[in-house]
């Protein structure tokens, strides 16, 4: 979880940089790409541990 909330973090300060300082748009799409891999890592983990759960 610790990771996850610190990719989210360098997605935010990636973007923010690379909205705000001139010629940097390239820092903006790599914190859109981190943040769009943290979340497919975050679904894959989340659906790997729902699924070892069973109901009896």
């Amino acid at each position: 979880m610790a990771l996850f909330l610190f990719l989210i973090l360098v997605a935010i300060v990636l973007g923010i940089i690379g909205t705000v300082a001139e010629g940097l748009t390239y820092l903006l799409i790599i914190g859109i790409v981190v943040f769009v891999a943290d979340l497919v890592l975050f679904g894959m983990r989340w659906s790997r541990r729902s699924r070892h759960h069973f109901v009896r």
